[in-house]
């Protein structure tokens, strides 16, 4: 199964689309991190004055996918560096 998704010519190319633009703009993850951590504070902070369930689903989700987004890009940065 592996070496067919190896060989995809299709999968090779948006690798390649993906890591040029990642490369051109390196530090896009970890503001894209950051602003989503705050967002996650401004819903934090809503939920308090408010409670409801959707709104610790929603920060919980946005918090999450913030750390690890800033984390991913701070992995990135050295090897798409130039």
């Amino acid at each position: 199964m592996f070496s067919k998704i190896n060989r995809s010519a299709r999968i090779a190319r948006l690798l390649e689309s993906v890591t040029g633009s990642l490369a051109r703009r390196r530090g896009l993850p970890i503001v894209i991190g950051v602003g989503l951590v705050i967002v996650a504070f401004i819903v934090q902070l809503i939920n308090l004055a408010a409670p409801a369930p959707y709104w610790d689903w929603i920060w919980a989700i946005t918090l999450h996918v913030g750390i690890l987004s800033a984390l991913i890009g701070l992995l990135l940065l050295e090897p798409l560096g130039r």
